[in-house]
């Protein structure tokens, strides 16, 4: 594939908006839309790429998300790629129409741009919504800003139509944090996406030869799928590192499930999923000024999980400090329960720092404060940051 990293364009985009472009970039066929804050200028933007002529796609207005969600369904069943974006209460509106793309396996690409869950109401950022969805058997990707929210996104679409993988994506970027904050952008031209994403060529009935979709299945039946749904998703994890490193090829920019910053010699790690990452890279930075060996552990992938990544890096550490935007209630942080259970055995402490939540704000100084507490004995088991 031809290297053009030296011919990306440099823009100046919202998050909601490079979103946007990608998809125009990625060419899909159908688009189902329903707004939602804060998602709704993104599908304000598809709407006028559609208008315009710079996107030849057919956008189905819907009354919900539930059927935003039930449309791009039935088209991708049918052979088209297709697209769809969501925040909150659309996510849950959607849900069982969400399951129902993951266990039919249906590639299909979707935009979450996290929000809190009511009640009480909110439209800030948290990521209750999408770690909601942890187990409607979708890969679940989430971008540190807006570049990686445009990267992923084009990524997205390359991984779900994977032969291999045939599993619906959702792209996750931090609601407001990144939909609207305005970043500089590298975009790649139409052409060199075009090389990277081809047309999807591929149907998931024959129509010379009809069969039901979504039929009835014996008990039997039922968890030899279910199975077959989790060897996709293990084998999702090759396949995401694959495409990241084709990505790289054509863009210099590296991905994959996990990203470390400073691990070699990390004895305090931190580790973090979405938008806040950047605050936590500088509270490492700060720390490692006054001589506390600190690190950073960037989740990028959530499912599938890369356990066996986050194992290897747990095990060199003293002890791991893990930042949760979401809550398993009656159980704790999210993100933290993935990580122990991935350590599953070391004697390594984890400890799980819950903040966030519907917008409250959390800056490099909390995770300063849990770092040097976890260096003096003093973080306790789960902490709040009320």
């Amino acid at each position: 594939m031809q290297k053009i990293s030296a011919r990306n364009m440099v823009r100046a985009m919202v998050g909601n908006h490079a979103v946007a472009y990608a998809v125009m970039q990625a060419k899909p066929q159908v688009l189902a839309v329903y707004p939602i804050t804060p998602q709704t200028t993104m599908l304000e933007k598809l709407s006028e790429y559609v208008e315009t002529g710079k996107l030849k796609a057919r956008m189905i207005r819907v009354e919900s998300e539930h059927s935003a969600m039930a449309s791009i369904y039935g088209a991708a069943v049918a052979g088209a790629r297709v697209f769809t974006a969501t925040a909150s209460q659309g996510l849950l509106y959607m849900t069982e129409m969400i399951n129902w793309a993951g266990g039919q396996r249906v590639p299909l690409v979707a935009a979450i741009a996290t929000r809190a869950i009511a009640s009480p109401w909110s439209i800030l950022d948290d990521h209750q919504d999408f770690v909601s969805k942890r187990d409607a058997i979708w890969i679940q990707m989430m971008a540190e800003n807006v570049q990686e929210a445009y990267d992923l996104t084009l990524q997205s679409f390359k991984i779900s139509e994977n032969q291999n993988v045939l599993l619906p994506v959702m792209m996750g970027f931090d609601g407001f944090i990144l939909t609207h904050t305005m970043e500089r952008v590298e975009v790649l031209p139409d052409e060199i996406v075009d090389s990277f994403i081809p047309p999807r060529e591929f149907n998931l009935v024959d129509f010379t030869d009809p069969v039901g979709i979504g039929p009835v299945a014996t008990p039997e039946d039922y968890i030899f799928y279910r199975h077959q749904a989790q060897r996709a998703m293990e084998r999702a994890k090759g396949i995401i590192d694959e495409i990241s490193r084709e990505f790289q090829a054509i863009s210099g920019r590296t991905y994959g499930t996990i990203e470390c910053y400073l691990c070699d010699d990390t004895e305090y790690l931190l580790a973090s999923m979405g938008a806040w990452t950047g605050d936590a890279r500088v509270a490492v930075d700060r720390v490692r000024s006054r001589g506390i060996r600190a690190g950073l552990l960037k989740i990028r992938t959530f499912r599938p999980f890369p356990k066996e990544r986050v194992r290897d890096i747990v095990k060199k550490v003293r002890k791991v400090i893990v930042m949760d935007r979401a809550v398993s209630y009656g159980s704790g942080g999210v993100l933290a329960s993935e990580v122990r259970s991935a350590s599953y055995g070391l004697d390594v402490p984890i400890h799980s720092v819950i903040g966030g939540l519907g917008g409250k704000d959390v800056r490099p100084l909390h995770m300063e404060k849990a770092l040097d507490d976890a260096y003096s004995n003093a973080l306790e088991d789960e902490r709040w940051l009320l």
